[in-house]
């Protein structure tokens, strides 16, 4: 008998008119769409995983006695960082670095794809000279984070590279545990249930489509004999079939668009395509449980045929909502509150804590809209001066949760993309790239590790016939401040003019050690304490840092790096400029508003697609009293006003109640992971929102031509 009930469902579902066919394609198109976003926030996290574990190949576990000496550096080209990694053999059992076929000899060097790409459009002198000796070939995927990562790997005696900052021995390569990067773990999971909750209610939303309709369909069925399990099956079938649809062609854009979503740099640099993979997991729990899940929502949105064959016909006033409601979503509030004085100090201990705060939260929201819905409508129904307002305001407070159902995925796009702009325009202005003074654009500094008691002349001479230099100075270790290394000694005679002058009858001056903060003191008005050293005592210590001052230029900055880091080859942070460190950073945050984006559309994208599917849900079920009131004499202008605005006026009233709660959960998130205070979103979110509610209301506007197709007369009569 199952077999024939499952057999006659399956008819049913292809073989009932255009209606039925309508139906079966916009529930496949609403799950290939949420299955599809499903998929690649699987696939992102899963390629963030294999990111960092590609990271942490980079920097192995030291061992006492490897064979294999191994220095992890940083470099940098025009703003773009550059790993280079030094490697020496020192046994038989040396391991290979990851990427390469062997391990490069003394005078033998591997690069990236990326940083060959550079090392052929730029001359030597500006990065080629950084790396001389016999180029044995290309740096694999397996050994880099990402395909613009640049990468070298250079070989050389082991009493060279033990001698390097950060050198240690080990055995073995490409077995460390990732690194872990709390933050970007931590949004990337509050992204994904963000995504979550639009993505099943846009599902459940188009499966509920002409539920009215087939609620008495099925009542019919009960009727001649129809068991409620039979019933059920029918339903579950149907819309299982469409799920099932939906969801192979949610895999199939999936695979189809992960080559250009690889490329979108979320976490600062961009994923290989392979790296945005599924486990077998992540597919067996798209692949059953969406179905499943459009099954359960089938069988839900039917429960009054259960009740009787005739349950349908006893359409009664719904009790209406209770301010209880709002119970959740303080719930969720709490959680984060409770936050503050709680951290984890793991990733997955944060996650625990924030994102279920978040997720109750959302809930709450969904919840609590009904008795929203139910309070403007209300507040709508005692000002109404129009036929159309009072009726649209009797049936949401008749009706809020039907009210609310059509406009609940854009209450929670609002809410998603409210958390995601606060906590990024946060981060971005707390942590974004420091402002460089135009004293200091051009200046190239580096910090030695190995404390030089001289520089050779033909440093200052090779530096001073770079076109582009304008001066080349020697900063000195000041003995008195050595600990601090906050101030250090040059020659008067040595100073720039463009970073100010000596005190009077000073021969020696103390300035800030490394110039890393002249831009924020120096200019050609300031006056240079004098130390109490003589020149000769001068010349005699240590030499801490270069500083070379240039006209800002590529060119010349590059191959002032170039010069210095072949002069002192023992450096663990190359030669760099006011904004490389920041550039870095500068890099991820892109990355992260990518992320942002991403959200905003998604949501925005899916509440709209939500909306639509309710709007023409909630008119093809109710033809016969639309049709009923133009019999009896009402403008087809009215009814339009009508369904507007029984979906307009519940949206606007959420938008607020949205955005304030998705700001303060932002605030507090922010507070309790990174101690920083909100800031005020930028103008472009209040110009995304209002765009995004004028897209959904120009969505409502666009089914405008369905109702006057679906409530003439014969509707009536037919009903």
């Amino acid at each position: 008998m199952g077999r024939v009930v499952i057999g006659f469902a399956l008819r049913l579902a292809v073989a009932g008119g255009r209606e039925a066919l309508t139906r079966l394609i916009v529930i496949a198109a609403a799950v290939a769409v949420g299955s599809g976003l499903l998929l690649v926030t699987l696939a992102g996290v899963n390629a963030t995983n294999a990111q960092l574990t590609r990271y942490a190949s980079i920097y192995p576990q030291a061992a006492s006695d490897g064979p294999l000496w191994w220095s992890t550096r940083d470099d940098y080209f025009q703003g773009r960082q550059i790993i280079r990694i030094d490697v020496a053999v020192t046994g038989p059992s040396a391991p290979v670095p990851v990427g390469v076929p062997a391990t490069p000899g003394p005078g033998e060097f591997y690069a990236s794809p990326a940083l060959r790409d550079l090392l052929a459009a730029h001359p030597a002198a500006e990065l080629a000279d950084r790396y001389p000796g016999r180029d044995l070939g290309v740096v694999g995927p397996a050994g880099l984070t990402s395909p613009d990562t640049l990468l070298a790997i250079v070989g050389g005696t082991p009493e060279r590279v033990a001698a390097l900052p950060n050198a240690r021995q080990v055995r073995s390569v490409g077995d460390t545990p990732a690194l872990p990067e709390t933050t970007v773990n931590l949004i990337l999971g509050v992204v994904a249930g963000g995504l979550l909750f639009p993505v099943l209610i846009f599902i459940g939303t188009a499966t509920r489509l002409s539920a009215a309709r087939r609620e008495q369909r099925f009542a019919a069925m009960r009727l001649v004999g129809a068991t409620p399990r039979q019933i059920a099956t029918v339903a579950a079938v149907e819309s299982a079939l469409a799920a099932v649809a939906g969801t192979a062609v949610g895999f199939g854009l999936f695979y189809a668009f992960r080559g250009t979503l690889a490329g979108i740099p979320f976490t600062g640099m961009p994923f290989f395509p392979g790296d945005m993979s599924l486990g077998v997991w992540d597919i067996l729990a798209v692949a059953l449980g969406v179905p499943a899940g459009a099954a359960v929502a089938a069988r839900v949105s039917l429960r009054r045929v259960r009740i009787s064959p005739l349950g349908v016909t006893r359409r009664v006033t719904p009790r209406a909502p209770r301010a209880y409601r709002l119970i959740p979503a303080l719930a969720g509030v709490a959680v984060l509150v409770a936050a503050l004085g709680y951290r984890p100090g793991t990733s997955d201990g944060q996650t625990a804590v924030f994102l279920p705060g978040l997720l109750l939260i959302m809930a709450g929201l969904v919840v609590a809209g009904p008795w929203l819905t139910m309070v403007g409508a209300r507040i709508m129904a005692r000002y109404a001066d129009r036929p159309a307002t009072l009726i649209a305001a009797r049936r949401l407070a008749d009706n809020p949760k039907a009210g609310f159902r059509a406009i609940s995925g854009i209450m929670l796009a609002l809410f998603v993309t409210s958390v995601a702009v606060g906590v990024i325009t946060t981060i971005v202005d707390e942590r974004g790239p420091a402002p460089v003074g135009s004293t200091d654009a051009g200046t190239v500094t580096t910090v030695f590790d190995e404390k030089p008691t001289m520089v050779p002349n033909t440093v200052f001479a090779d530096l001073r016939a770079i076109s582009g230099v304008r001066s080349a100075t020697a900063i000195r270790e000041n003995p008195q401040l050595t600990a601090s290394g906050e101030v250090g000694l040059i020659a008067c005679a040595d100073l720039p003019s463009a970073y100010g002058r000596c005190a009077e009858g000073a021969s020696v001056i103390e300035v800030p050690y490394g110039l890393s903060r002249w831009e924020e003191s120096a200019s050609s008005a300031t006056v240079w304490p004098a130390a109490s050293l003589t020149l000769d005592d001068l010349q005699r210590l240590p030499v801490g840092a270069m500083v070379v001052g240039t006209d800002g230029s590529a060119a010349a900055v590059e191959r002032v790096r170039t010069v210095l880091e072949v002069a002192f080859p023992t450096f663990w942070v190359g030669p760099n400029v006011p904004g490389d460190f920041e550039s870095d950073f500068a890099d991820t945050l892109h990355g992260w508003e990518q992320l942002a984006n991403v959200v905003i559309i998604a949501s925005l994208a899916l509440g709209g697609c939500s909306l639509a599917v309710s709007v023409i849900g909630g008119l093809t079920e109710r033809r016969r009293p639309f049709s009923l009131l133009r019999l009896s004499g009402a403008p087809v202008r009215v009814l339009r006003r009508v369904v507007a605005l029984e979906s307009a006026v519940p949206m606007l009233a959420v938008t607020a109640v949205a955005i304030g709660m998705g700001l303060l959960a932002a605030h507090l998130f922010l507070r309790a992971q990174m101690g920083y205070t909100l800031v005020a979103p930028p103008p472009r979110f209040a110009v995304i929102v209002v765009v995004g509610l004028a897209a959904c209301l120009g969505v409502i506007a666009s089914t405008m031509p369905l109702l006057e197709r679906v409530t003439g007369p014969e509707t009536a009569r037919s009903e």
